[in-house]
């Protein structure tokens, strides 16, 4: 897959429309919390200032009727620590502010225009050609020379903002991007030419690993071995026959994780010999770790993690693997004595000879609370939702989009 990049562009004095992905947690104070997709697109729109380009840059934060559907200003003042210049900010979109500001770039200068998806018309799911049409590029793009997209955490969504510049403009993939799809594309003709691949699957939401493995044991048939642990590793428990007691069952009816239990049944059934379940768990005994063997349950416990017997052997199937692709924590890592699964697992995939991916979740949050080198992985992806769709095999509008233009 050969995207073209902003290496194959000059872009002295061309005023260029730069969509970013810096979509970032508000706190409970109101704080925007600076994630890693702040330092990735820090890195590009320094060197696209470096270049001379007159930079306009575009971003979406939230969704509408969301508490963290808010403006782009402090964004703005966050880019600029990063970036070490100064960004302009308008609280303009399309309108005359928005337009002036973009006129009056110089060669270098950046500027941040409002939360795109302000616009009605932003996120109507549309191909790049009808996007043409749509309020954000029938206004901007008569003012620009050519566009960039380093959005790749916003790849999997025929968003305007995303897709409908290329129908119209110069387009070329930004370093997030490149760096994203040239990981990607060298883990997938990894997996079709190694015997000895395994996945690591956890986190609190079953829908997204269901999806990956769905695709990777049954439409391609690449993976050798997959891990389940967290929510995942509970339900295959499940699928198994195992009772894991009265508390643990509520919370997954409760938090509608059971409705996945079909999908899941369904796939040890046909998969049992690539799939392994946690042999041991942790559960919070009067806010103590005990460990109980599979065995043992049920329990009137909330299970929280996977043993250490199961984090142990894991990592030995890791450290037996040319490939390791780990996505979400083993177990409720944020809480003092349940991340100890976690931790095993995600300095075991560190450590290990084989060429690791990590990302989408809460994948980051690990890395960072446990110092964990994010350079001993091959790639740590920002990307969550688009990691996942392009591991599921689905289509990637943003990155398509690109490859056609």
């Amino acid at each position: 897959m050969k995207l073209p990049t902003i290496d194959d562009y000059n872009f002295k004095g061309k005023a260029t429309i730069l969509r970013v992905d810096i979509n970032s947690p508000i706190n409970g104070h109101g704080r925007l919390v600076v994630t890693e997709r702040f330092y990735a697109s820090a890195e590009t729109i320094k060197e696209l200032s470096k270049k001379g380009a007159k930079l306009v840059v575009l971003s979406h934060q939230g969704r509408k009727g969301k508490k963290d559907f808010i403006s782009l200003r402090k964004h703005a003042k966050v880019l600029e620590k990063l970036v070490g210049k100064k960004v302009k900010f308008v609280n303009d979109i399309v309108g005359k502010k928005a337009k002036n500001a973009i006129k009056n770039l110089r060669d270098g200068e950046i500027l941040l225009l409002d939360n795109v998806r302000f616009l009605e018309d932003e996120t109507l799911n549309k191909p790049p050609e009808e996007h043409a049409k749509s309020t954000i590029v029938k206004e901007l793009a008569p003012l620009a020379d050519v566009f960039v997209n380093d959005a790749f955490s916003a790849a999997h969504r025929s968003h305007a903002s995303i897709v409908g510049f290329t129908a119209v403009l110069p387009s070329f993939a930004g370093r997030t991007m490149e760096k994203e799809v040239r990981a990607l594309s060298k883990l997938m003709w990894r997996l079709k030419i190694s015997k000895r691949d395994v996945f690591i699957l956890g986190g609190a939401k079953p829908e997204d690993p269901i999806k990956i493995m769905k695709h990777m044991l049954e439409e391609n048939g690449y993976i050798d071995r997959i891990l389940t642990c967290g929510v995942l590793g509970e339900l295959f428990l499940v699928a198994q026959g195992y009772d894991l007691g009265r508390t643990t069952i509520s919370y997954l009816k409760k938090a509608g994780y059971l409705e996945y239990l079909d999908d899941v049944k369904k796939l040890w059934k046909k998969h049992s010999d690539r799939i392994e379940a946690p042999i041991d768990v942790a559960v919070d005994k009067n806010g103590k770790r005990v460990e109980l063997t599979i065995d043992q349950l049920p329990t009137k416990y909330l299970i929280q993690d996977i043993g250490i017997k199961t984090a142990v052997k894991y990592v030995g199937e890791i450290n037996g693997s040319k490939n390791a692709i780990l996505k979400g924590p083993a177990g409720v890592f944020e809480k003092e004595g349940f991340e100890i699964g976690t931790r095993i697992i995600f300095e075991g995939v560190a450590n290990s000879p084989c060429f690791s991916l990590a990302g989408g979740g809460h994948t980051l949050s690990v890395l960072q609370k446990f110092n964990v080198d994010k350079s001993k992985f091959s790639h740590v992806s920002i990307g969550g939702g688009a990691l996942i769709t392009y591991l599921s095999g689905k289509p990637m509008p943003g990155i398509e989009a690109l490859l056609k233009h």
